[in-house]
């Protein structure tokens, strides 16, 4: 029996797993330019974009009572007056700076009196970070302020 074979544990062994790697985009056309037509173009998501899916994800969870600071609500309901009460309302109260497929997100929101601040505002980053990456982008940075409280009215 030679040196050669088998285990020695005295030794380095060498062991062959196999990677499983991308397939790479063809260089030419052909039949095989159905299967990476993916390859084909870039994705890009709008700011405004981020902000509709951010915004519709921090309405969303008990406790919120708006989104946007005191100047944006105001203006809210000035256009809700005049009989614009959905014009802004889509991001109102959410900026994301957009990157590739990276995105930093901010939500401006006014809480419902009695909620606990520390909750709500991790469930908004919860909801909001989820919803934003379910369509394929990265979050770095959820940022939650709290502008207001709305008291219930007497």
């Amino acid at each position: 029996m030679s040196d050669d074979a088998g285990f020695h544990a005295d030794r380095t062994q060498e062991i062959f797993l196999p990677a499983v790697a991308e397939a790479v985009p063809p260089s030419h056309g052909g039949a095989g330019v159905i299967e990476v037509a993916a390859y084909r173009g870039d994705t890009e998501f709008d700011r405004e974009v981020i902000e509709k899916l951010a915004s519709a994800a921090a309405r969303s969870v008990p406790g919120v009572a708006e989104l946007g600071g005191d100047v944006a609500r105001f203006f809210n309901s000035v256009l809700d007056r005049v009989g614009l009460d959905k014009v802004g309302d889509a991001t109102r109260g959410v900026t994301a700076k957009v990157d590739g497929i990276d995105v930093d997100i901010t939500v401006v929101l006014c809480l419902k009196a009695g909620e606990v601040v520390s909750e709500v505002t991790a469930a908004v980053r919860t909801k909001v970070i989820e919803a934003v990456e379910h369509y394929g982008v990265h979050v770095n940075n959820c940022k939650v302020k709290v502008d207001d409280i709305l008291m219930p009215e007497a």
